[in-house]
Formats: C-alpha cells, structure tokens, sequence
C-alpha cells in the first residue's frame, strides 16, 4: 500500500463487502415482495445515498421509477446542524405515489423528520423509508425506517457512499474512521 491509502485512515471495518452486497439483496427482495402490483418512486438523497440506492434497485424486481433530492444538514461538519436545506428538489409529481426515501444513514433522524413532512405536503399514498444503517443511539426526531440494513454504533462511520469532507465515499465497505482524521 501507498502512504497516502485511503485505507490508512480507517480504525477498523464495521461492515464488509460481502456483508454489504447480501443484506442490500435481502431489502431490495423484500421490497420487492412488499410493493409488489405497485410502481413506488425511489428518492434518493444525495450525496450518500448513491452506491446504497444503484445497488438496492439491481435487487428490485417491480416496475418502480427513482429521483433524487440533494438536501444538507451536516456541511463539513461530524454532527448535524440541525437546520436543513433543500438543494435540489424532485424532478416529478408525487401524488399519489408510493414513495420509498432512500438514505446511507439514519442517525440524528432531522433530516428525514424534515423530508418527510416536506413531501407529505404533496399527498404521497405513502412515504416509506429505506437506509443502508441505522444509529438509534442518535436520534433526535422520531423517525423509524421499515427497511434499515444495519444497525451501528455512535461511532463517525464512512465508506460505501458515506463521506467525511467529501472523501472516502469509494470505500468498498463501511468503516470506522480514525479520529485524528477529523478533530
């Protein structure tokens, strides 16, 4: 390995590769078998949710369509702000529609506390939510998600989509980051 390895800076692996590629095929078969005869609409939300959701519809066997909303509540920061900005809206009318909010992590839960009365607004037939890891010890809003693939410990979690300062999103699995990277 190089000095300058990505694979430096992590403490240790939370969830690996292969950990990662068979329960995201468990939660695109059960939502699968859940929506099944309906057409929901994916939102993803941006930036972390991305290599979740690509992988989570190559396991979705239904007619669905997807869209993607780019909201921030964390900036550089390790913790939320708390105040939530919408950055990039929907692309489509939701009426109507089975809405699955696709995030990497729910964690203080006031970012998807906010979307979700955001887009309630628009009468959605539902609003069901979808994250790769849950951190309940986090939790501010009181927000549940139906399918949730991992839960994980209060502990600054990157890789697979999850970034700390706009890096380390290209990580294969999910690791802890090391503390000296981000105090």
């Amino acid at each position: 390995m190089q000095v300058n390895d990505i694979h430096n800076d992590i403490e240790s692996v939370l969830i690996s590769a292969e950990e990662l590629e068979a329960r995201v095929a468990e939660l695109g078969a059960q939502i699968s078998a859940d929506f099944a005869g309906k057409n929901p609409l994916f939102v993803g939300v941006l930036k972390g949710c991305f290599v979740f959701m690509a992988d989570l519809m190559r396991h979705v066997s239904i007619h669905c369509s997807m869209d993607f909303m780019a909201v921030s509540s964390y900036g550089n920061q390790t913790t939320t702000t708390g105040a939530v900005k919408i950055t990039k809206d929907l692309n489509q009318d939701i009426e109507g529609r089975d809405i699955i909010l696709v995030e990497d992590i729910l964690d203080s839960g006031v970012t998807l506390n906010y979307l979700t009365e955001y887009l309630q607004v628009r009468k959605p037939a539902s609003i069901t939510i979808a994250t790769l890891m849950d951190k309940p010890s986090r939790r501010k809003a009181p927000v549940h998600a139906k399918y949730a693939g991992f839960e994980v410990p209060d502990a600054f979690v990157v890789g697979y989509g999850l970034d700390y300062a706009e890096t380390y999103r290209n990580l294969p699995y999910v690791g802890i980051l090391k503390s000296e990277i981000y105090e």
